[in-house]
């Protein structure tokens, strides 16, 4: 699931960015209000962060002007502005849910989830993949194969996740980079290998579901 994080202060963009990405979510950053809405306008988001006060365009008129576009994308505001007006302003501009600073990451991060779920029960998006034996919870984050629950780190179920979503095609390391690890490496680099190794100890221990086509990429296959 792909997050947008629209702050312009350094540090708590990054504070941001790095814990979405460590619990399995790839995140997009901007600095601005305008940035922030061309990719908000031109990418689907699974939700946005924004902060309120923004150069360029602020956090309540990005929001309308995505509204006013069709987007429904689920966005938490961030501001330093604690009145019940404030709040009723960004609710009353589009926005789903508002916190205040400063803020504990794991608060953010149930209001990110939560926003998602209530997103995903109206939506015509799966919530729920299943490719032969194995079948993965999008809002849970649970994995099984057959009957057995599998306990996958965060970018596991992110690799996990995009071969399922690609099942039966295959994807090269420099595809895995770009979606997993959501920036751009060094294709020579052994991070997709290391990860693809671990991964199949945990879903294919008997190498029947995935497959490393050489030279060319992986292939997740129903068994």
């Amino acid at each position: 699931m792909r997050i947008l994080v629209v702050e312009d202060d350094a540090k708590i963009a990054s504070f941001v960015v790095k814990g979405l990405r460590q619990g399995g979510f790839a995140v997009d950053a901007c600095r601005d209000g305008v940035e922030g809405l061309e990719h908000a306008m031109s990418a689907p988001y699974d939700a946005a962060v924004v902060d309120v006060m923004l150069p360029g365009l602020d956090g309540l008129g990005l929001v309308q002007r995505l509204r006013a576009a069709g987007h429904r994308t689920p966005v938490l505001f961030l501001s330093a502005k604690a009145s019940v007006e404030d709040r009723v302003r960004g609710l009353q501009s589009g926005g789903d849910d508002y916190l205040t600073k400063p803020f504990a990451f794991s608060e953010l991060l149930a209001r990110v989830q939560a926003l998602i779920r209530r997103a995903s029960a109206t939506s015509s998006e799966p919530t729920r993949l299943v490719v032969g034996d194995l079948a993965m919870d999008l809002l849970t984050r649970e994995v099984r194969r057959g009957d057995e629950a599998v306990e996958l780190q965060p970018r596991e179920f992110s690799l996990l996740e995009y071969l399922m979503r690609n099942a039966g095609r295959t994807v090269s390391k420099t595809m895995i980079l770009e979606h997993v690890w959501d920036y751009s490496f060094d294709p020579q680099t052994n991070v997709v290998d290391v990860l693809v190794h671990r991964l199949r100890a945990k879903i294919d221990p008997d190498k029947t579901r995935l497959h490393t086509m050489r030279g060319v990429g992986y292939v997740l296959r129903p068994t």
